[in-house]
């Protein structure tokens, strides 16, 4: 099922896919990192939104699309469906594919965790925490659960390992491994949760930036932070990379291994 919260969303929709098809066809070797940075930057400005959502154990889940307002995790979900989708129909396909478990549009199929893009199959991510630092740390967590039981009831309880980068381990050589478009989640030492909070590195004219949609008082917005700053006052942080971007990376080193063969 699929609920529009705004009757304007397939015109929102219709401009993103301009977008993203005007960015698409700036070059044939344009870089899936740098197509998914302008996606993401369609979206600056857009307005936050919580519990835009429709499910629960006692109401359907519906597939829910409004590109005017989002949260931190609907802004991740947009930006990596976008990415994937080439119409109006494969962007639905995509966007459910990308939020839900094999497709399957219910509650407990919803991939409720930011470690869920790696932890269930087909992923949408690779999780590189710890090849972009050796002081990454791995912990095994009780997702979902609370003194009294479980934050979304009927669930479970998932035990996962999780790997992050303490924020004190996040230095140049840290910010240098991550590569522009990297999905980002805010580690979460908390009971329950894996993270606290998600967006995407940004890396322009020699600057990071932690692009997301920020609930706070003076934004209010999806907006582009100084990821340092950001980051200084939380946990540590868990990397994840999308699928096609590693595929490229292993293209190019072939492309390099063959080209270096000729060259002999």
């Amino acid at each position: 099922m699929i609920k529009n919260i705004e009757p304007s969303w397939i015109r929102s929709l219709q401009k993103k896919r301009q977008d993203y098809s005007n960015h698409r066809h700036t070059g044939k070797n344009a870089e899936r990192s740098d197509l998914l940075n302008k996606v993401a930057a369609s979206f600056l400005g857009t307005p936050y939104q919580g519990e835009t959502l429709i499910g629960s154990p006692n109401r359907d889940e519906m597939l829910v699309v409004n590109f005017n307002g989002v949260d931190y995790f609907a802004f991740i979900d947009y930006v990596e469906a976008l990415n994937r989708a080439t119409n109006r129909k494969t962007f639905l396909n995509s966007f459910a594919k990308t939020r839900y478990v094999k497709e399957n549009v219910t509650l407990f199929n919803r991939k409720h965790f930011f470690s869920d893009w790696f932890a269930t199959f087909p992923r949408n991510a690779m999780d590189v925490t710890q090849a972009v630092s050796p002081d990454a740390i791995t912990v095994t967590r009780q997702l979902n659960s609370k003194a009294d039981g479980e934050y979304i009831p009927g669930l479970g309880i998932p035990s996962r390992k999780i790997s992050y980068i303490p924020a004190s381990a996040i230095n140049e050589q840290v910010i240098g491994n991550l590569k522009s478009s990297d999905y980002i989640g805010v580690y979460s030492d908390l009971q329950g949760p894996d993270v606290t909070h998600v967006g995407i590195v940004i890396k322009e004219n020699g600057k990071v930036w932690y692009r997301n949609a920020s609930s706070l008082s003076g934004n209010i917005k999806v907006i582009d932070t100084p990821f340092t700053v950001f980051m200084s006052n939380n946990p540590g942080i868990i990397v994840l990379r999308a699928k096609q971007t590693l595929l490229m990376v292993c293209c190019t080193l072939v492309r390099s291994l063959i080209n270096r063969k000729s060259l002999k």
